[in-house]
């Protein structure tokens, strides 16, 4: 996967990726339009199909809504690569099919606006200046999860 790295800081929790005021939605295509609008306005018009956001530590906290990763996979985030998720969001987001990669330094090498490309079998990301860092590599049957769209196509499959 190959795309552009949107750089984000800690603790970055389930009210900034959406909203509260937006709960009342439930389809990607609304709550993407909303997606990271706290911090920035422009995030739905600047994100395109296969970026990645790249963040500092406990990404996801807050609320246990499924929300957040539903507008993530809305704006065409491939994946979110962070330090470290919270537990909740970690579960949700595999639920829904967004993939989240724990990579310990990430913030380190990657810059906002970086083009990077992860490589899910090898477990690496290769930053635009040549820089690789590892991360923790998924369990197989997670990434038929993600690869079927979330839990509720693997499992309709699954019969």
């Amino acid at each position: 996967m190959k795309g552009t790295a949107w750089k984000f800081g800690n603790d970055i929790d389930t009210d900034i990726i959406v909203p509260g005021r937006y709960l009342i939605y439930t389809d990607e295509e609304r709550l993407s339009q909303h997606c990271m609008e706290g911090l920035d306005a422009d995030f739905n018009k600047k994100c395109k199909k296969g970026d990645f956001i790249v963040a500092g530590t406990n990404f996801g906290c807050g609320s246990s809504r499924e929300h957040a990763p539903i507008a993530l996979k809305g704006v065409g985030v491939s994946a979110v690569i962070a330090e470290s998720f919270a537990r909740i969001f970690y579960r949700n987001a595999t639920n829904v099919g967004v993939p989240l990669l724990e990579a310990p330094g990430i913030t380190e090498i990657i810059e906002d606006g970086d083009e990077i490309e992860v490589d899910m079998d090898e477990g690496t990301i290769t930053a635009s200046n040549g820089e690789k860092i590892t991360f923790k590599k998924l369990p197989p049957f997670m990434l038929e999860i993600l690869n079927q769209g979330g839990l509720i196509e693997y499992l309709k499959n699954k019969r």
